[in-house]
């Protein structure tokens, strides 16, 4: 089960994000997502810790070195509860728009 919270707890930070994004590509070392950073291997291995609790991603641990894969369910679970909410909010307003409309039509202007 996604826990959505974890999830976009996880995705508020910039660098996990951008771990996101080069997962996306495709699987990866711990040196290999470091690299763009400039930051220690340990300081990546926490973000990682914390993208692999929300299970955004999962370490491969067979052979040397770990690779590091995206959980793709999980970051479509966040993508449809983003969607859902963009549709509800798309159709609130457009209805919010036609009553607007319809009120502008009666109303009488004052003299």
């Amino acid at each position: 089960m996604v826990d959505l919270d974890r999830t976009f707890a996880a995705l508020a930070n910039p660098k996990r994000r951008a771990i996101v994004a080069r997962l996306v590509r495709g699987e990866a070392t711990l040196n290999e997502l470091a690299e763009p950073f400039g930051i220690s291997l340990l300081a990546i291995s926490r973000h990682l810790r914390v993208l692999e609790d929300a299970s955004l991603i999962t370490k491969r641990r067979g052979g040397k070195p770990h690779k590091c894969r995206l959980e793709r369910e999980t970051l479509a679970k966040a993508a449809e509860w983003i969607d859902f909410h963009l549709a509800y909010w798309d159709e609130s307003f457009g209805r919010l728009e036609v009553r607007s409309k319809r009120t502008k039509k009666t109303e009488k202007p004052i003299s």
